[in-house]
């Protein structure tokens, strides 16, 4: 009875598995449906580790089953069984054996990474740094500091140096890579690609304190005539915003003074506001989200966040602008909306 018990749990728990399994494909954090090249041989190393696994552990349970079978205690049995100690054919089987598989997996392990670890050559430069809680992406060949939001060409590699400015982070963007320390005074280099357009959402997946879990990021894969075009309208933005509406000219005034003091952490280009402490707002008004990937890119959020940033996000450095008035917040908002 405990054994057919047994035997439904097993089927049962398999069913589980495979369906999870199946259901992991239609996640947006999967590594299990990679969209470039690295993603691509991680994956294939990762099934193949997952079924040499499945594959020993049905074939240790189908001999231990055959065991408790074939030598259980019947009536009239007596005496000890038949001992197999100093069975030298049999040693040298079961030590073979694991040899042989450890072989099969540290080959393609080894190629992976190896593969994994040089970026191939034309690999566009990009300098990702891990802040709490936010990503800053800087193109050093193209001279564009962004955000939180990675645009890229699509099927083009991308030669990432990942580095922190404060605690240990790390860059994972499951459908394109695995992860990747980001640890403060060291540079590691990694390289990603994204064989077709579209979002791929990324996060730190090293916890770094408060709102570690708030710390995520998207890579934008865009055709590369479009992403031409957008690096063309970012570095026309280099000249500063163009002709504002009389409120976002206000909020820009506040953004630049004592009142607002928004200048002192964050940077717009081709202003005064030059500051490297918080992300660089120069294209805030295009992106999709706020807050590093939590918050929709609207003006109701952003007010929301630019009031008191700590509602969202817990131990953030950014402060409270909750003392300016209503009038005030607006212009602030509607300038920020502008950048774009």
């Amino acid at each position: 009875m405990w054994i057919r018990q047994s035997g439904v749990r097993t089927r049962a728990v398999i069913l589980l598995a495979g369906v999870l399994l199946a259901g992991c494909s239609t996640l947006p954090q999967t590594p299990l449906d990679p969209k470039g090249p690295v993603a691509q041989m991680q994956t294939g190393l990762l099934l193949y580790t997952l079924y040499i696994a499945m594959g020993i552990g049905i074939s240790v349970t189908a001999a231990l089953l055959y065991v408790v079978f074939r030598f259980r205690a019947r009536p009239g049995l007596t005496g000890v069984p038949v001992q197999i100690r100093g069975n030298h054919v049999l040693e040298i089987i079961w030590t073979v054996i694991p040899v042989l598989i450890l072989v099969s997996v540290a080959f393609p392990t080894v190629e992976a990474a190896f593969s994994t670890a040089v970026p191939p050559e034309g690999a566009m430069t990009v300098r990702a740094t891990g802040y709490r809680w936010w990503f800053a992406f800087e193109y050093p060949e193209l001279g564009i500091v962004t955000a939180n939001e990675l645009r890229i060409p699509a099927g083009q590699p991308i030669r990432l140096e990942l580095t922190s400015n404060d605690v240990i982070h790390s860059f994972w963007v499951p459908k394109l890579a695995g992860k990747t320390d980001m640890i403060p005074g060291r540079v590691n280099i990694a390289w990603i690609q994204a064989d077709e357009p579209g979002v791929y959402l990324g996060q730190c997946a090293e916890f770094c304190g408060d709102s570690h879990a708030n710390m995520r990021f998207q890579v934008r894969a865009m055709p590369p005539e479009q992403f031409d075009e957008w690096v063309r309208q970012r570095q026309a933005m280099a000249q500063g915003p163009s002709e504002l509406s009389a409120v976002a000219a206000r909020g820009r005034e506040l953004f630049e003074s004592n009142v607002g003091n928004c200048f002192a952490c964050h940077a717009v280009d081709g202003t005064k506001a030059q500051g490297v402490v918080g992300p660089n707002l120069t294209d805030v008004g295009q992106r999709s989200t706020l807050a590093a990937g939590i918050l929709e890119n609207n003006y109701e959020n952003l007010k929301a966040w630019v009031r008191n940033p700590a509602d969202f996000k817990p131990g953030t450095t950014m402060p409270s602008h909750a003392r300016l008035s209503e009038q005030d917040l607006d212009a602030i908002v509607q300038y920020l909306m502008s950048l774009k």
